[in-house]
Parts: structure tokens; C-alpha cells; sequence
């Protein structure tokens, strides 16, 4: 893959499997799928493996134009967030060289790899290649559904954002604030200075809480954690609540609709984007739809970006630059998806058809 001569910039997107390491294995080969999980952790850390890519992109008004590679790295989630740091380090420089020696001049961080980079943070010293870790156009993403939905009950709700203060979660938090939307937004995080001084900052619409089971006061959850596993029980849930699962891996689980059927979970993070041709294998959503931080990366290559996008926390301003990119080459997408739960198309009032990305002033502003 050459370096663009077009105005755009090549991409690379680097994702590493997920929860269900047999599952995601599978799309590269069937027989891969049939090992327990833990013997892929053994070879991750033991064996010489390398990078791989698992999909190219095109663009649909220029299809015979190379444009971007998805890239996984053979490293689990635990590996990712686990002890030995020089490992997950190594193992992420490898992706990144291999990224450049296959022409990209920006790369996305998707999944775990934005964490264990510090936001991008880590990688800033690279000069070779631009980093964005996705996470001002996913917060953008999210606040959009967040408020779609909060529009449609009728009243001002309570919105719980559980992992307030960290990259993603503080952005959403100041785009909610600014809105007015909510009655209250109840911040849950595990560090008390930083979550005291985000509801400081917000003012009165915010109240933070170290508890999970304060979610049972929330109209609307929204996840956005880096945890490993699943981290919200049913027993965390008001009647009727809707939660929007904006994690990767995901910190819900089927079990959870199975115990409350009253409850609606919608998986987030999520944009259409008709425009990008995906070819190769799958990435575990469908072809016309693209996880927001890809669809950042994209974004910032249709722009011919290469230098640093976003790294560590978004700003508002980057959010609402991602907002205006959206409106720019919303000839190939970059809307909200149609909500669906665990794969399955599901109802969900304000979200069902669909939203448009674009802002108003007073919902974002830099």
C-alpha cells in the first residue's frame, strides 16, 4: 500500500480479538475456532506471531484506490490491560511499524490499544505516521444517541455515565452538561479526586457516585469502561431502563436482557458509513456500519491528515471538528446506525431510522 498522491491519507486501524477470542480467530480461519481461549493467550505471549491484516477499505467514489487497512494484533484484552507492560509495548510497535511499511501515514487505535497507549499518548514521539486514538469522534457518537434518546421520553431524565472521567466519558459528560438534556447526570467512576473535580466543573446538573448501584436511580446508562468483563448485573437497572454499551469489549452480556426483559441495551459507538468498503474479513459489525474511533481515522484521512489527531482526552473543539468533517463527506455517511442490541435490529425510540451527527450550537461548542 503506497503512500496517497490523491489528497487523502492512507490509514491503518489496529484492533487486537476480543472477548470471545475463538469466535474472533474463527474469521481468520474455521479451525482456529475450535481451541479453548487460553491457548490463544499462551501463543499471543509465546509464539513469533505477527501482525495480520483482516480487511481493506475503499471508498465508494473511489473503489479501485486503496485507502485503508484493518490491522489485529495478536494480543487478548487481559494482555492489553494486564502487568507486563514491555509485552503489550512491544507487540504494539510491531503493529504500527507494520502499518508504515505498508504505506499508512495515519493510524487509528481501536479496541484496548487507545488505553494501553495512554490515549496515543505513548506514541506521540512517533513521527512517521499520524496517531488519533478515535475517541473525540465516538464521543461525539454517543452524546448523539445519548440525547436522541433523552429527547423522546418526554421529560428531562437521569443519565447515568458510568467511566465518567475517563477519555471518552469526560468529553460525553461536557457535551450533556452543555446541552441541558438531562435533569441530572449522575458520574460513576472508580477515582474520587478526579470524578469530584469533573462534577465541579459541570456544576449542579452533576453528581458523582463511586457506586455502581446508583445506576438504579438512571432512565439512561451509558457505558464507556475499559473493564474486561462484564461489569453491569441486572440488579444495577431501574424498570425500563435504557443502556447504551459503548465499550469494546463489552462490559454486557446476553444474560443481562435474559434476566430483565424490561431493560433495552444498545450497542454503541457505532456510525453508518455506506462510503468505506470493507473487503476481506469480518470485524464483527456489518459492512455499511463502522465503529466511530474507525470512523475518525477515516475522517481525518478523507481530510489528508497526517500528523497526530487525537491523543489523550478530546477537547470539545476536536469534538465538534469531527462533528464538521462528518457534515463534509456526508456523501459516504457518518450517521448515527440504526440501534441494535447484541447484533439484532432492536426498537429504540429517538434512534430507530437513524440521526444525523450535525450539531447545533448550543449542543457543542469548542
Amino acid at each position: 500500500m503506497d503512500g496517497s498522491t490523491s489528497g487523502r491519507s492512507r490509514f491503518a486501524f489496529l484492533v487486537h480479538p476480543r472477548t470471545d477470542l475463538r469466535a474472533d480467530l474463527a474469521t481468520v480461519h474455521p479451525l482456529l475456532g475450535a481451541l479453548p481461549g487460553g491457548v490463544y493467550e499462551h501463543a499471543f505471549r509465546r509464539l513469533p506471531l505477527r501482525p495480520w491484516v483482516q480487511a481493506t477499505i475503499t471508498t465508494a467514489d473511489r473503489p479501485d484506490e486503496p485507502f485503508g487497512e484493518v490491522i489485529v494484533l495478536p494480543l487478548s484484552p487481559r494482555q492489553l490491560l494486564g502487568g507486563d507492560r514491555a509485552f503489550v509495548k512491544r507487540r504494539i510497535d510491531e503493529g504500527v511499524d507494520f502499518a508504515v511499511s505498508r504505506g499508512a501515514r495515519l493510524l487509528g487505535l481501536g479496541s484496548l490499544t487507545a488505553p494501553a497507549t495512554a490515549g496515543g499518548a505513548r506514541l506521540r514521539t512517533r513521527t512517521d505516521v499520524g496517531v488519533t486514538n478515535g475517541n473525540a469522534f465516538t464521543a461525539a457518537a454517543t452524546a448523539r444517541a445519548t440525547t436522541a434518546v433523552a429527547a423522546s421520553l418526554g421529560r428531562p431524565p437521569v443519565i447515568a455515565l458510568v467511566g465518567a472521567t475517563g477519555s471518552v466519558g469526560g468529553a460525553v459528560a461536557r457535551v450533556l452538561a452543555r446541552s441541558g438534556v438531562a435533569a441530572e447526570l449522575l458520574l460513576i467512576a472508580r477515582a474520587a479526586n478526579p470524578l469530584a473535580a469533573l462534577a465541579t466543573d459541570l456544576g449542579a446538573v452533576a453528581t458523582p457516585s463511586l457506586d455502581l448501584a446508583d445506576c438504579r436511580r438512571a432512565d439512561i446508562v451509558v457505558l464507556m469502561t475499559s473493564a474486561v468483563d462484564a461489569v453491569l448485573q441486572p440488579q444495577h437497572l431501574k424498570p425500563g431502563a435504557v443502556v447504551i454499551d459503548d465499550t469494546q469489549p463489552r462490559n454486557t452480556t446476553p444474560e443481562l436482557l435474559r434476566a430483565r426483559p424490561d431493560v433495552t441495551v444498545v450497542d454503541g459507538g457505532l456510525v453508518l458509513t455506506p462510503g468505506l468498503l470493507r473487503r476481506g474479513r469480518s470485524i464483527g459489525i456489518d459492512a455499511g456500519s463502522s465503529f466511530a474511533c474507525l470512523a475518525e481515522t477515516a475522517l481525518l484521512a478523507l481530510d489528508g491528515q497526517r500528523t497526530h489527531g487525537t491523543i489523550g482526552r478530546p477537547t470539545l473543539a476536536q469534538v465538534e471538528h469531527l462533528d464538521a468533517l462528518a457534515d463534509r463527506y456526508a456523501a459516504l455517511g457518518f450517521d448515527l446506525a440504526p440501534p441494535t442490541s447484541f447484533g439484532e435490529p432492536v426498537e429504540v425510540p429517538g434512534l430507530s431510522g437513524g440521526s444525523r451527527l450535525t450539531r447545533t450550537n448550543d449542543e457543542v461548542a469548542a
